[in-house]
């Protein structure tokens, strides 16, 4: 007689699938590794709530206009209205926007920080991103403090706000000029992805500017840049190796490096 070892029912969510190397990982590893795979240091995209524990000293942040949501100036509506889309969103993720802004420290030091996030509208910007972002430069103006904006916004302006939404480009990249003409220091952090108006505007005007491994920065995404020029692309193009070796940006850090290189850079440039 055979007796066969009955099989133990695998749970679900122990197993993840990497993007970058399309290999299986157990998903506490790569918890560990601040979702970071070990075989291809693919750095998998993050809720920017779990990016601030990572970069913040512990219960450092202290949130600023957390309560602000756009209106409808346009009634815009698709497969549903636009405030229909944003309760969407903001069940779907915790967030009332698609920026989260405030104040926190960095191994002791103080700064102020706004950070974009893809899983909102595809971290498109806004009315409220683009007050956000003008409000945080303003204040770090005020209190004399350096500032840090991680940028992950896949989706440029966002279409239903229409010419709402164009406006936040120039009023971001004036608030970080007046920011800079009064000599305060702007670290961008660009993260996958970093595309349209969130790139063409505050994102690209830093004093110094990091990016992840491997993130897709530009302004128009490669497929659809492809498709308008009917031309290849060279291999990697808008990658940020790419870029960094096209002297765009100044230096590509791993996430797990990330606080302890901001810390160097607000000690040396302050």
């Amino acid at each position: 007689m055979i007796f066969f070892r009955k099989k133990k029912d695998m749970p679900d969510g122990l197993w993840i699938r990497c993007d970058g190397c399309k290999g299986m990982i157990f998903k506490k590893i790569v918890e560990e590794r601040m979702f970071v795979c070990p075989e291809c240091n693919y750095h998998f995209r993050i809720f920017s709530r779990d990016r601030l524990k990572l970069l913040l000293d512990e219960n450092s942040f202290e949130e600023m206009w957390a309560t602000m949501v756009p209106c409808n100036p346009l009634n815009f509506k698709d497969r549903v209205t636009y405030p229909e889309r944003v309760a969407i969103e903001q069940e779907k993720t915790g967030l009332k926007e698609a920026a989260i802004v405030g104040k926190g420290m960095i191994n002791g030091r103080e700064i102020m920080i706004g950070i974009t996030d893809p899983s909102f509208i595809m971290g498109s910007m806004g009315s409220v991103v683009g007050e956000k972002i003008t409000r945080i430069t303003e204040k770090a103006m005020e209190q004399k403090l350096p500032l840090i904006i991680i940028s992950g916004s896949g989706g440029g302006a966002r279409m239903q706000e229409g010419v709402f939404s164009l406006m936040q480009m120039a009023k971001t990249s004036a608030a970080i000029a007046r920011f800079q003409e009064a000599g305060g220091l702007y670290i961008s952090i660009l993260t996958d992805p970093s595309l349209g108006g969130v790139m063409a505007s505050f994102a690209s005007l830093a004093d110094i500017t990091i990016a992840e491994p491997k993130a897709l920065i530009g302004f128009a995404g490669p497929r659809v840049i492809q498709e308008t020029i009917k031309r290849s692309l060279p291999k990697g193009f808008q990658t940020a190796e790419f870029l960094l070796e096209h002297g765009f940006l100044d230096m590509i850090v791993n996430r797990q490096d990330m606080k302890k290189e901001l810390s160097r850079l607000l000690g040396y440039l302050q």
